[in-house]
């Protein structure tokens, strides 16, 4: 056995740790934590590494982590996430067997702040603007002109117990949070595990995503506002249990507009027994709900689970979404399949919703998310993909 010593200065901190190769090759992995701003190019080996506060992956810097490799945080430090700010990359490569791991030492949801990425991509955010603050508590500014923006590449990457909330509240962070992130960057078999915001945030950016897993997020699977238009996403799966509000809420920040994502293979379940964020009272509990001028191109979906008593498969929550994008024919929900008795669409209060042909069709062969499993889909044993 030969024992391989390996010394890292990362964000300002030198960290030691011991790896070793055995008579099979295997290697343990190294132990070190990450903190503060990341100024320099840094490849980090597989291994095991704490989180201690918000690290920033700044403007210019690539930072890659190995295969198999876990960041836990700890909620007794302050507030902890991954920024990545506009111009700055991070490259997760995890395999199906391999997966990276970032997670929070007492499972508790709500415990730290995911990972953020900014670019420069376009957005539209409300009365128009092409720029805005962000609400994670950084109050960074996102927005641009590069659809392109590369922020680069997340796959087979789980995120566990983030979607922290600060301030009681007024500034919140999800699972993945995505400010303006553009097409170039690749999103890809990524999980959002029981997260006490959304799963996904995108607001505005032009970033699409494949076999993204929302499971157990106490606020929405899947959230969007700001113009959000990526038109090659596919397989988005959200199970909802315990907690959770909408599987999709769609918005546009009052925008009408003649742009829309472009979504395929979706399934949306919700357990049994699973309350909204705000309890009784709240009437977030259907599937899908466009407001605010939101629309997009839908297909193939599958919907179980919504039989809360006034939810139904797809809610139109204002008059101007009603006129503007459903009469305007620019949402678009085809070969939609609801495994039980929940309705198929409706309007909020005495908005009546009819989709203009073609714009609304059923199936009963539809399948939804088409998603292979593994490692990185399986969390103490159970299987994600319910």
């Amino acid at each position: 056995m030969k024992n391989l010593f390996l010394s890292l200065t990362i964000l300002g901190t030198l960290f030691t740790g011991c790896s070793t190769d055995d008579e099979e090759g295997a290697i343990a992995p190294v132990q070190g934590e990450l903190t503060g701003s990341i100024t320099t190019n840094r490849t980090l080996a597989y291994g095991n590494y704490t989180l201690n506060g918000i690290v920033t992956i700044e403007n210019g810097v690539t930072v890659t982590f190995d295969a198999g490799s876990t960041v836990t945080a700890n909620a007794t430090n302050g507030v902890d996430a991954i920024v990545v700010k506009n111009g700055g990359k991070l490259i997760m490569n995890g395999t199906a067997a391999q997966p990276i791991v970032l997670t929070e030492s007492s499972a508790v949801p709500g415990s730290w702040g995911g990972i953020i990425m900014y670019g420069d991509a376009p957005i539209n955010g409300s009365g128009g603007t092409t720029t805005r603050a962000s609400e994670d508590g950084l109050n960074l500014m996102y927005g641009g002109t590069n659809a392109t923006h590369n922020g680069g590449t997340l796959r087979y990457v789980r995120v566990e117990y983030a979607g922290k909330k600060i301030t009681d509240g007024t500034s919140e962070m999800n699972g993945f949070s995505f400010y303006s992130v553009g097409s170039g960057t690749i999103l890809e078999n990524l999980v959002s595990y029981k997260g006490a915001d959304d799963g996904y945030e995108f607001y505005g950016g032009t970033v699409s995503g494949t076999n993204l897993i929302s499971y157990g997020n106490f606020d929405d699977s899947f959230d969007w506002q700001d113009g959000w238009k990526g038109q090659n996403n596919s397989n988005w799966y959200a199970y909802q249990t315990g907690t959770g509000n909408f599987g999709m809420e769609i918005e546009a920040s009052n925008n009408n507009n003649s742009y829309f994502p472009v979504v395929t293979n979706i399934t949306l379940k919700r357990a049994a027994g699973t309350i909204t964020e705000g309890g009784s009272s709240a009437a977030e509990y259907d599937a899908i709900q466009f407001k605010k001028q939101g629309n997009g191109d839908f297909s193939n979906i599958l919907i179980s689970g919504y039989t809360t008593s006034g939810a139904t498969a797809v809610r139109i929550q204002d008059a101007g979404t009603n006129t503007d994008q459903v009469n305007g024919s620019k949402i678009k929900l085809t070969a939609v399949k609801i495994n039980d008795g929940t309705s198929q669409f409706a309007g909020a209060g005495v908005i009546s919703v009819t989709f203009p042909s073609g714009q609304y069709t059923t199936s009963t062969t539809a399948t939804g998310a088409n998603i292979t499993t593994g490692a990185w889909s399986t969390v103490g044993g159970v299987n994600l993909l319910q």
